[in-house]
């Protein structure tokens, strides 16, 4: 019987300590003072639940400064997809032209280029990109 008796004294004090705990942590999150919000060793369960309350309203606080900062990333995010979809479809369409403006000479050089400097996507004479050919001839060692 002693030890359960210890054990249920050993688990109060433990809820005070983080009741305290969570009172000093709540009041600097909210900059309230400390001494508005103690809780005495005779505490009512009407502070209980004014504790559990504080609690709640300012983890409601934090998650909704935190969505804030979600939705305006998302929406900085959002802009600078679009920015990048527009540029890359600029930039498609300008390569297309210059494919069907290049002579086939122009085309075979810059096909040797691609070559020479590791690439692996050459171009063909009608100016559509071809399969990369291993360096071996395509067969297998």
């Amino acid at each position: 019987m002693n030890a359960e008796y210890y054990k249920s004294l050993a688990m109060e004090l433990g809820v005070y300590q983080l009741r305290n705990f969570s009172i000093s942590f709540l009041s600097s999150l909210l900059g309230t003072e400390n001494a508005s919000v103690r809780l005495d060793s005779s505490s009512s369960g009407a502070s209980v639940v004014a504790i559990d309350n504080k609690i709640e309203q300012a983890m409601d606080l934090v998650k909704s400064h935190l969505m804030y900062a979600v939705r305006e990333e998302v929406e900085v995010l959002k802009e600078q997809i679009k920015e990048l979809v527009e540029r890359n479809s600029q930039l498609e369409q300008e390569n297309n032209l210059l494919k069907t403006l290049a002579s086939p000479e122009q085309l075979a050089q810059f096909q040797a280029q691609l070559q020479t400097t590791g690439c692996t996507a050459p171009v063909s004479q009608s100016g559509q990109t071809t399969q990369p050919t291993p360096p071996n001839g395509g067969s297998s060692a």
